[in-house]
């Protein structure tokens, strides 16, 4: 039997794509599409709403019934709301939404007492890769090289340094012993602004209609490493949360990562 799904934040740039490439994989029964409660769209069928055509479910603001999982890519204000659902109805949780607090992690872990969890600040298979090989190439250069960390997103995005920044440099102290995050060093102006050993810079551009761009620089006297990633749309973190959710069905309540989902951890 195909897992059942709930799409939240359905008709925002992430959630459309959810709902197509779910619905286009066959592996997933839409049960519900969720959107705020002032939504235009609301009464409209999701599918027409997302540019797919008709999947008959209508865009609604609450559900009623259980599901086998949710997932959630709309905003930081809606995460509470999610969660309390998805444990009220046992239902499992692929938290994709950037920018939360500690207070809405806090809820996280909280949840997954009860509950199935994945949340993730990308949800990118390569990005995942990447956070899992960025600590070990940082521990086998050693304190000689330099580590500098790039992100590049589009105009829009609210957070400042991307929560993928964050997590590539918190695997480079963990595996290094630095201080995360006492160790970032967020962009550099002035006339005395020599790099002090240890830190980690961490710089953010934003542009355009940039999707996502991630680079790790280790450099020292003589040459360069540099790790990158970049994302060519959004598609590739829909298929990644897709991914997490087949994955993630059936599974007993608990906090889970990226990391498990790819036999990485």
């Amino acid at each position: 039997m195909k897992p059942s799904l709930i799409v939240s934040g359905a008709a925002g740039r992430m959630g459309q794509r959810i709902l197509a490439l779910a619905a286009e994989s066959k592996q997933f029964t839409i049960v519900a599409a969720l959107e705020r409660e002032d939504h235009p769209d609301l009464g409209k069928d999701a599918g027409l709403v997302a540019g797919i055509g008709e999947l008959g479910v209508i865009l609604q603001h609450s559900h009623n019934d259980t599901a086998d999982v949710m997932i959630d890519f709309s905003l930081p204000e809606a995460a509470e709301h999610s969660i309390d659902f998805c444990i009220d109805n046992k239902v499992g949780l692929i938290m994709g939404t950037t920018g939360l607090t500690g207070d809405h992690q806090a809820l996280l872990r909280r949840a997954a007492e009860h509950i199935p969890v994945i949340y993730g600040t990308n949800m990118s298979v390569g990005m995942n890769v990447l956070f899992y090989i960025v600590g070990k190439v940082a521990a086998m250069l050693g304190d000689a090289y330099d580590i500098e960390i790039v992100e590049q997103h589009h105009r829009f995005k609210k957070d400042s340094p991307s929560g993928s920044a964050l997590s590539l440099a918190a695997s480079i102290c963990k595996a290094t012993g630095r201080s995360f995050p006492d160790c970032l060093v967020h962009g550099r102006q002035g006339k005395e602004t020599l790099r002090t050993a240890g830190t980690i810079g961490m710089h953010a551009i934003r542009g355009g209609d940039i999707t996502g761009e991630h680079s790790v620089i280790f450099s020292t006297l003589g040459e360069t490493v540099r790790i990158e990633h970049s994302a060519h749309n959004r598609d590739n973190f829909v298929r990644g949360a897709l991914r997490a959710a087949l994955w993630l069905t059936g599974k007993p309540a608990g906090q889970y990562s990226m990391a498990e989902v790819l036999g990485i951890k």
